[in-house]
């Protein structure tokens, strides 16, 4: 307050002391477009509030602000900020050799990271023109770890999904079951998460038939867990009152966002890269593209449910597969491109194999000079730009890739599904409540490592 008695809030009207208490005052904090929020609210005279639902984890993967303007407890207006995940992964990339940069790539979307690697992975193959020259067994590898992570990344969007709607059972029957997969993919690659085993020419390490072994004992289990979270989600009343006709977007409200993944096919258009534009072999694996009419929340988590199962269909054609290919190169044959990554598990974990260290050190001075310029320096890209495109958990995920002929990316610039998708936020909260704002974020399913990147 002025020394005249003047209200000076810079957010409430100007009014003199003897009517402080009738006139609305908007006090708000911490900058961004909170002044101009209040300023529109004041003009409009009407009893609407706005509420900042974040910086926070509402099924969202991830740290995401969401700016509502409520009417009572209904949504007149969304809006959501990112960039609090950022970690400047691409820009990273431009200053590692074009192999390294799996190892960034990988961390984006952190539920699905082979995805992430396979879809790069293709953009380098395709400016290096050898993708025709990948062995068979390579690209089965890849199908049968990108169906088992599209699995993984699934049950995590059901589970956190249904714990915030307060089934915590779904929550621990979608972990317990995850980590049915996050075994096989240690066992093959060393670790959990962010692998960076897809590599540009194959993979890094074979798949061995202990391993497919140990897949197999758990493919059993993994069904009935499977089925056991849909008999406790999709005839549960309490659960079908919660995501029915909520959360609807019409095929032309996908198009015109650039929507991809679920919630399109929710649509009822079954569109699928898988079958659309087939890569890494798909076009010879037999399996569906589910697709629902409602356009709802409900409907997204059919189709999860739905696509889980194709994906187990696609896993064993590929398990079969590799049991008949056992021994054949995992890796592409051109000795300038191929990354030599034979590992073992040591006193110091998982490595490189003694025996393959040896080997490369008494082939020939040569060899060993070959052997570290490759590792070091890395090798050339033609100079050129690709795009390629796989279908992710979540959508069409792209990659961009610019070589001026180096050893390192120029660009790489990712198309993250949930990044596009997130979009759609606006749309299926407003006209809805507050509380269906939690459903409708869930049933995009975006990880924020992807948004941000």
């Amino acid at each position: 307050m002025s020394t005249d008695g003047t209200m000076t809030d810079p957010y409430g009207q100007t009014t003199t002391d003897d009517r402080a208490d009738e006139a609305p005052v908007y006090t708000v904090g911490g900058g961004g477009d909170w002044d101009e929020l209040a300023a529109e609210v004041s003009a409009l005279g009407a009893e609407r509030i706005v509420v900042n639902m974040g910086p926070q984890h509402p099924s969202t993967h991830g740290v995401l602000r969401l700016v509502l303007e409520l009417d009572g407890e209904t949504v007149r207006e969304a809006r959501a900020g990112i960039g609090f995940l950022h970690t400047g992964i691409e820009k990273n990339m431009e200053y590692r050799t074009w192999t390294q940069g799996t190892t960034f790539c990988t961390r984006m979307d952190y539920l699905t990271p082979i995805f992430n690697e396979a879809a790069y992975c293709l953009g380098v193959e395709k400016l290096l023109g050898i993708t025709d020259q990948i062995p068979q067994r390579a690209n089965d590898i890849r199908v049968l770890m990108m169906e088992l992570n599209r699995i993984g990344s699934h049950l995590i969007c059901l589970a956190t999904g249904g714990m915030e709607l307060g089934a915590t059972t779904i929550m621990t029957i979608g972990f317990r079951e995850r980590e049915r997969i996050l075994r096989f993919f240690e066992a093959v690659t060393g670790l959990r998460m962010n692998h960076a085993y897809v590599r540009p020419g194959g993979v890094a390490q074979d798949v061995l038939p202990e391993h497919l072994d140990l897949l197999e004992a758990e493919l059993p289990a993994l069904r009935k867990g499977i089925h056991e979270m849909e008999l406790l989600l999709l005839e549960n009343p309490v659960f079908k009152g919660r995501t029915v006709d909520v959360g609807y977007l019409s095929l032309s409200g996908c198009m015109a966002l650039g929507v991809t993944g679920p919630i399109l096919r929710s649509t009822g258009l079954p569109h699928d890269l898988r079958k659309s534009d087939p890569y890494c072999g798909y076009e010879t694996y037999d399996f569906d593209v589910v697709t629902r009419r409602d356009a709802d929340a409900y409907s997204r988590v059919v189709i999860r449910f739905d696509e889980m199962w194709q994906s187990l269909r696609i896993a064993e054609q590929a398990v079969e597969r590799l049991r008949a290919s056992h021994g054949e190169p995992v890796m592409v044959a051109d000795r300038k491109i191929a990354w030599p990554a034979q590992l073992s598990v040591g006193a110091d974990g998982q490595g490189n194999s003694l025996d393959h260290i040896r080997e490369i050190m008494g082939e020939s001075m040569e060899g060993l000079i070959h052997h570290f310029k490759l590792v070091t320096e890395g090798f050339r890209v033609p100079p050129g730009q690709a795009y390629a495109a796989i279908e992710s958990p979540k959508g069409e995920l792209g990659v961009h890739v610019v070589s001026d002929g180096g050893t390192r990316p120029w660009r790489a610039h990712f198309r993250d599904p949930s990044f596009h998708n997130l979009q759609a936020a606006s749309a299926l909260a407003e006209g809805g409540l507050v509380a269906d704002v939690i459903v409708a974020v869930a049933s995009i399913d975006p990880v924020m490592g992807g948004v941000d990147r």
